[in-house]
């Protein structure tokens, strides 16, 4: 049986999404780069990896957990659930902060020259976002689904043109990987989403929105890297996919 510090960031977050927080206060990446381990996390931040440890026992022990147990979910309903909640959230959010943070930049711009590069980051992250969504639901979701219902009617199904299941799954990571990298800078320049003292109420809810973006994309990213895409290899293990 492995040890606690040999299980995966994104491992911990899978057995109860409770240790997402924890991880977020010592800026530990538990989506996109949650396959490392947290004694490879802690050497390379300088945390004591027992401390880290004790506190993630704490959490697992302290009853039990109000979260959607999602490692439980059919690999159907989970995707259903991702639809739903966190393609349908980026959709519906992301025009509003679009044109928020071209008020604010028209407005504040000259006094808080950073907001230009946040408007511009987030852009990139929109745009690569709607991709990103669109390869979701027109290549990789419709082949799970697809493999479901061949195990469930004992069929056999067609090699698809990406090949093994891995494939686009390795696209999407590195999606996610982007779309982190984007949203670390965003944090930055906004200290932490923390507004200016002389900010207005627009301002204010711009950057509680874009906080309340990351953490939806966080969620999103964990569901997907560390329990979906293992579920979709899982799938794809169970039968042989014809030539």
């Amino acid at each position: 049986m492995e040890t606690p510090q040999k299980n995966t960031i994104g491992e911990y977050v899978a057995q109860d999404f409770r240790t997402a927080a924890l991880f977020s206060k010592y800026k530990i990446d538990f989506c996109c780069k949650g396959n490392k381990t947290l004694d490879e996390v802690c050497k390379a931040k300088g945390l004591d990896t027992n401390q880290i440890e004790n506190e993630i026992n704490s959490v697992l022990n302290s009853g039990s957990s109000t979260e959607m147990d999602f490692k439980s979910f059919s690999p159907n309903l989970l995707i259903d659930y991702i639809l739903e909640t966190h393609h349908e959230y980026i959709q519906e959010k992301t025009p509003i902060l679009l044109m928020y943070l071209d008020k604010l930049c028209k407005v504040h711009g000259d006094r808080h020259p950073e907001l230009f590069e946040i408007n511009n980051l987030f852009k990139i992250s929109a745009s690569e976002l709607l991709n990103h969504l669109q390869k979701e639901e027109v290549i990789l979701f419709p082949f799970i689904k697809t493999m479901t219902k061949a195990i469930k009617n004992n069929d056999t199904i067609q090699q698809p043109g990406f090949g093994t299941v891995e494939n686009p799954i390795a696209m999407l990571k590195h999606d996610h990987e982007t779309e982190g990298d984007l949203f670390a800078k965003i944090s930055q320049l906004t200290n932490e989403y923390i507004p200016p003292i002389d900010a207005c109420e627009t301002y204010k809810v711009t950057f509680a929105m874009l906080k309340e973006f990351e953490q939806d994309l966080h969620k999103h990213m964990h569901l997907e890297n560390n329990i979906l895409f293992h579920k979709a290899v899982e799938l794809e293990e169970k039968f042989n996919v014809l030539g």
